[in-house]
Parts: C-alpha cells; sequence; structure tokens
C-alpha cells in the first residue's frame, strides 16, 4: 500500500510539471490533493482502531534494551484528583483500552519478562467485551498495560519495570490500571507488588490498611483455580460449626486453633493436606479420613480466614462459593470492595486477639443470623465474584463509580437485589441526588369537592417544581369535570376516572405520571404554601427512597392492652408521614399495587381506611428507614371544608387506625415502623436574616 502510494504522489509532480504550460492544471492539482488526501487516511486507519485481537498465535516480541527508560518507584501519595486526569474521562462513562498483546524480550538473555497466564487472558478478555471498552486510546480514561502481574513469583520485576516504561500511553502511570493478586515474595512479602509503578492505580488482591491508597487503589479478591466451573452451593449438609481449611496459616494461630479443635473434636474439622493428593485434606483429628476440598467446604456453617505470609487468599472465595460463612480473623486486611460491600452482612470478623473464643462466639450466633449472612455470601458471589468476567465487570463498575462520584451508586446497590424485576426502578439504587428539573407529579384524589380541588389546582400552579398534575377523580356516579372548566395553569393537567371508589386508587401506578417523584396530596390540602411543597421536594431528592411529607403521625405501645395504638397528637417522635402530603418514588406506587401483601389491600379497600398506613408499612419494610418530616406545622387545618365530610371526623376512624397498625404487624411479622426524632427544615428558616436571602421564606409556622 506505502509503494503504491508514493507512485501516485510522483505521478502526480510530474503532472504538475507538464501542466504548467497547459489548461490540465487545474486536473492535475486536484489530483494531487486527492493523492495526498488518501494517503492520510490510510495513515489513519493504519493506527488500528478497531478492536484489539487477542489471539495467542500472533503476539509481536519487543525487545528491551539494557539503557531502555523503567518506570519510577510507586508514589505512595496518590489520590484520585493528583494522579489521574480526570479530563480524558468524558462526562458519562468510563472508556477502558487494552495495549495489544505483546512478549516482552530482554534484549540480552533472551528471558520473558512476564507469562501470561489463562485467569488474565481471561480478565483482558472480558474487559474488551464489555461495554467500557474502547479500541481508541485517545478517546480512553484509563489503560490496562497486557502485562500479567497477577502473581508477583512469576514475574521478573526489572524487565517488568523497562516494559511499563516503554507503553506508548504510560505518561508516568498517570490513568493506567495494573492487576496484582499476590503481591510481595519470600521473605517479606509486601502487601504490594514490588514493581516500579509510579502513579498507575493498583488492582491488588493482598492490601494492609499501610499500602492501600484510600480512595485510588482498588482491593479485589485473590481469584481461585478450584472455582473455574463456576460452582455455587445452593443448600448445605452442615455437619460442623466451624471449618478450619487454611494450609498457610501463621504457625501461632495454627497453634491455637489446633487446641481449639482438640477441645470441640465434633465441633471443629481441622484440616491439613494429605500427602498423597493435591486436592484432598485429612482431618487433623477426630476423622482421619480425606475430605475432597473444597468441597468439604459445604459441611461447615463457618469457615476460618486466618492470617498467612500473604494476607489475600483464594480460599475467601471457595468459602463464599460453598456458602460458608467466612470468619475472618486478620486484622488489618484490606476486604475486597470493602468501602461499597458490607462485608459485616455475609462475615463474621473477630481480632486476631480473640482467636481462642472464637467458638464461644460463633455458639452464640442465632439460627435467623446464620441464615441472613448465608444468603448474603450467596448474592455477594453470584453477583460479583462467580467468575473471572463476572470480577472484571465489578472492577469496571467500580471504577465508573470513583471517577463519576456525581453519578454514584447507593451503597444498597452494591448489597442488595432488584426485587422490582425489570417492572419499575427500585429508588434504593437511585443517585444520591436526584435531578432537579424532572420535577414531580401531583396526584389529587378527589371525589366530588370541585371547589377545593380548583383551590389546590391553582395553588400548586405556583409550586415552581410542579411538572403536572394526575386528578384521580373516585366518584362514579358522577362525571369529573372537564378539561376546559379546570383553572387555567402552565403545567399540565389530565384527569383518571376510577372504576370503583377504593383509597388504594391513589396509589395505582398510572401511565400518565411521567416523573420519579410523586406527591400525593388530598383535595383539602389547600394551606401549603408554595415555598413548604418546593422544600419538600428539595428533601425528597436527597432522600428518593424515604416517604417525605408534612402531616406526621406516631405508633405507641401500649402495655395494658399489649398491642399498638395509632397516635396523633403532636410529639418529638413521628413514625409515619401521612400520604394525603407527601412525597414518594413512583416505584413505591408499583410495589403497593404489585408486590404488597394483597390482604393488606382488601383491608384498606374494604374500611376506606389506613391506605396511608399501609404505605408507611410497605417503605419502611423493604428499607428499614423511617419517613421524613419537613416544615413546622403542628396540625392541618382546613377552614373551607365542612368537618362532617372528614374521615377524620368519624369517632371510629383513629380506633380503625390502631387495628390496621395490628393487623398489619401481624402480616409482615414484625413491626417494620421506627420512631424517630427529625424533622427537616430550611437553613434559614429561623435565622434573622432579610427575606431576600431566604430561598424558602414563607414556611408555615407552629
Amino acid at each position: 500500500m506505502l509503494n503504491k502510494l508514493t507512485s501516485m504522489r510522483i505521478e502526480g509532480q510530474h503532472n504538475v510539471c507538464n501542466a504548467i504550460l497547459s489548461i490540465a492544471l487545474v486536473l492535475s492539482v486536484v489530483y494531487l490533493y486527492n493523492s495526498f488526501n488518501h494517503s492520510d487516511d490510510v495513515k489513519y486507519y493504519k493506527r488500528n482502531f478497531n478492536t484489539i485481537s487477542l489471539n495467542l498465535n500472533n503476539i509481536d516480541e519487543l525487545l528491551l534494551r539494557e539503557n531502555a527508560d523503567p518506570a519510577r518507584g510507586r508514589n505512595a501519595n496518590c489520590t484520585i484528583w493528583t494522579c489521574v486526569n480526570i479530563y480524558r474521562c468524558g462526562q458519562e462513562r468510563i472508556k477502558v483500552f487494552v495495549y495489544p498483546l505483546q512478549e516482552y524480550v530482554d534484549a540480552n538473555s533472551g528471558e520473558g519478562a512476564v507469562h501470561l497466564t489463562n485467569e488474565f487472558y481471561q480478565i483482558l478478555n472480558a474487559i474488551v467485551k464489555s461495554p467500557y471498552y474502547t479500541p481508541n486510546p485517545n478517546k480512553a480514561c484509563l489503560f490496562v498495560p497486557s502485562i500479567d502481574l497477577l502473581n508477583q513469583n512469576n514475574i521478573r520485576a526489572a524487565l517488568v519495570n523497562k516494559a511499563l516504561g516503554s507503553l506508548e500511553y504510560w505518561s508516568d502511570g498517570q490513568n493506567h490500571l495494573l492487576f496484582n493478586m499476590l503481591p510481595g515474595t519470600h521473605p517479606s512479602y509486601n502487601r504490594v507488588i514490588d514493581v516500579n509503578t509510579d502513579q498507575a492505580i493498583i488492582l491488588g488482591g493482598g492490601f494492609d490498611s499501610w499500602a492501600y491508597r484510600v480512595g485510588f487503589d482498588v482491593s479485589i479478591p485473590v481469584w481461585s483455580p478450584l472455582l473455574r466451573k463456576g460452582v455455587m452451593v445452593k443448600s448445605n449438609n452442615e455437619e460442623y460449626l466451624l471449618i478450619v481449611a487454611q494450609l498457610n496459616i501463621f504457625p501461632k494461630h495454627l497453634w491455637i486453633l489446633q487446641n481449639i479443635s482438640e477441645e470441640h473434636p465434633k465441633e471443629i474439622l481441622f484440616l491439613k493436606q494429605c500427602e498423597n493428593s493435591s486436592l484432598t485434606r485429612c482431618a487433623v483429628h477426630f476423622k482421619r479420613n480425606p475430605f475432597q476440598y473444597p468441597k468439604v467446604l459445604g459441611k461447615g456453617t463457618f469457615c476460618l480466614l486466618g492470617r498467612s505470609l500473604r494476607l489475600g487468599q483464594p480460599d475467601l472465595l471457595e468459602m463464599l462459593a460453598y456458602n460458608c460463612i467466612p470468619v475472618i480473623a486478620v486484622d488489618n486486611y484490606v476486604l475486597p470492595f470493602e468501602d461499597v460491600i458490607d462485608w459485616r452482612l455475609a462475615s463474621i470478623r473477630i481480632r486476631e486477639s480473640e482467636l481462642p473464643s472464637v467458638v464461644d462466639k460463633l455458639k452464640v450466633i442465632s439460627a435467623n443470623r446464620k441464615e441472613e449472612l448465608k444468603n448474603q455470601g450467596r448474592l455477594l458471589y453470584n453477583k460479583y465474584f462467580r467468575s473471572l468476567e463476572a470480577l472484571t465487570l465489578t472492577i469496571l463498575e467500580y471504577l465508573q463509580c470513583r471517577i463519576f462520584p456525581h453519578n454514584n451508586l447507593d451503597k444498597r446497590h452494591w448489597n442488595f437485589l432488584d426485587s422490582s424485576s425489570g417492572r419499575g426502578m427500585n429508588p434504593l439504587f437511585l443517585s444520591r441526588v436526584v435531578n432537579r428539573a424532572e420535577g414531580f407529579t401531583a396526584v389529587i384524589l378527589t371525589y366530588d369537592r370541585v371547589d377545593s380541588l380548583f383551590l389546590l389546582i391553582e395553588k400548586l400552579s405556583l409550586v415552581s417544581s410542579l411538572h403536572s398534575i394526575l386528578i384521580v377523580w373516585n366518584n362514579q356516579q358522577k362525571a369529573p369535570p372537564l378539561l376546559s372548566a379546570l383553572p387555567v395553569i402552565s403545567r399540565s393537567i389530565k384527569i383518571v376516572h376510577t372504576r370503583d371508589n377504593r383509597l388504594s386508587n391513589r396509589f395505582f401506578p398510572y401511565k400518565e405520571i411521567q416523573t420519579e417523584a410523586i406527591l400525593t396530596i388530598d383535595d383539602d390540602i389547600n394551606m401549603l404554601t408554595a415555598d413548604e411543597v418546593d422544600f419538600g421536594y428539595e428533601v425528597w431528592r436527597e432522600f428518593p427512597d424515604r416517604i417525605v411529607g408534612f402531616p406526621s403521625r406516631l405508633h405507641v405501645w401500649n402495655n395494658f392492652t399489649s398491642h399498638w395504638r395509632y397516635e396523633s397528637e403532636w410529639t418529638n417522635q413521628i413514625s409515619m408521614v401521612l400520604t394525603g402530603a407527601a412525597f414518594l418514588h413512583k416505584y413505591w406506587s408499583y410495589m403497593y399495587t404489585y408486590r404488597m401483601p394483597p390482604i393488606i389491600k382488601q383491608i384498606v379497600d374494604s374500611r376506606m381506611n389506613c391506605e396511608d398506613i399501609a404505605m408507611n408499612f410497605l417503605v419502611a419494610n423493604v428499607t428499614n428507614k423511617p419517613p421524613i418530616k419537613v416544615t413546622p406545622r403542628k396540625k392541618f387545618k382546613c377552614p373551607e371544608c365542612i368537618n362532617n365530610e372528614m374521615l377524620s371526623a368519624d369517632l371510629n376512624h383513629m380506633r380503625e387506625r390502631s387495628y390496621c397498625i395490628n393487623e398489619f404487624t401481624q402480616i409482615y411479622g414484625r413491626m417494620p415502623l421506627h420512631a424517630v426524632e427529625f424533622r427537616a427544615d430550611p437553613v434559614l428558616f429561623k435565622d434573622n436574616f432579610p427575606e431576600k436571602l431566604k430561598r424558602f421564606s414563607d414556611m408555615g409556622t407552629l
């Protein structure tokens, strides 16, 4: 191709010279121009911005000269802001470039710097197939050298230093990712790989709290070659309280565990390496027959992960794979992704000094707690660690949250499953602050109070964050007012005429609701100011998984009747926010309609009461969080309303609501509501500042 381009240039130049006295000058220049442009195109495509080839039969060899500049030593003070060029990363998603496979060879001895392992090849392959990959280094946020550093025993550090320094886009290691699971060598066994990594991010499997650069490095698990088939035991035939199967525990701790196993031979299975097979381990005490490892882990409720020369051990993933609860007795071990994964939900962690009393600590753990730990361990393994591909994608998602903290996922995203089955967005997994510009939909439940409805519409139209209004007309005997008769406002108004008069209609996930935020409001709640509603929406944006609203109530335990009582008097505590004026995520409408126990909705609709209590129970049961009350209003008074039309005027109303609380508690099997002493007010609400300096100046008083 290059020879052809050269001949085209020569021919073009010859034509230009001969055309000085010819009318063909213009044509020659055009030809010459096209010739050079074609050359530039070829040069561009020569850069090969297509997906890299991972063909092991076509690996180029790069000679490392003796005078080659090596990478510099590790910068121990790196942070995400000082050692990463964030401006390469765009605004929405990280892009990762993988260097083509190369064999780095010493020019003098012919020795290779590293040996490519099957595990590292799988990692590279997973990155290339992921949505984060880019073949264009100019668009890349992060770079992954195809230099296998997973096991330090398999590398030649001096040659690796030169290999890293020779990378085309190395730039002192900025924005580079280095994978390492087994750092350090005999006798020091350092906690970080003994290679000059400069400013590169280390994805390491053996960090302690001293070597780990918080917010910069990434702690990953050590992969086990015994889990290549992605095994996962769903149920155990447990025979032992604790299994000690780790072979490289510190001698001091090993001696302690041996003594404990002698004292509790039927509760502890203590294993050592069998002499005749590398895949079986034998019991030291009680039973002496061989056990197939790691299947034997399925026979234990708990499995010990103790201190060894290397902190990171493949035993951790093996325990999770066989649904054995890890008991981690390593004081300063940085667990994988521990700033987002809550390991307390899937493991037991004890101090090394508490090892002699480990049996006593494990015996007091309840059966329910053990089941919860096992379920969480199963979740973590299936979601993040079941394969090297899953682990790699977890790392990329973690880095995505690290680089773009404004889009960071709530910690619950990492620790709980999405129960929405794809039919709605679970607010537990929303970003921490919802976009203000979207606004909210006001869902007004009404029957026939048209004058009050019109007044409410006019007041809501003054709220800047209002997106639209949906009127749920609950009267089947009377037609709703025409849209042309409604107050003229700048927001969209839609009307839904329900088939039955049910209070649950206010929580149906209507297709007309286009926003994430819903303000459920009764047609007689017209005393709220625009500032109060706007402020309520701002609070909800920061807590999208909660019910955020204005009127609050409390559940109280009655020692004389041994039942719960519904309390409407104003106290320092609240446990419910009434949905007559409250913000909630549209996901909860889906949950209320399709996922809440059906008997609760039957109780609500038959009694025409307690729908707000049911919603508070639902949200609290899923999130384990209380609602949030906003503004200091003591009571909601409605001078314009006729008292005998209000449900709360019924003398049996309070008694029925107490019945609802006790019945819902029985249905859920627990009391999910939490009483708190908390209220959200604007920062400058009580301060003596000019009103023009306050964003929310028109707030109700006590």
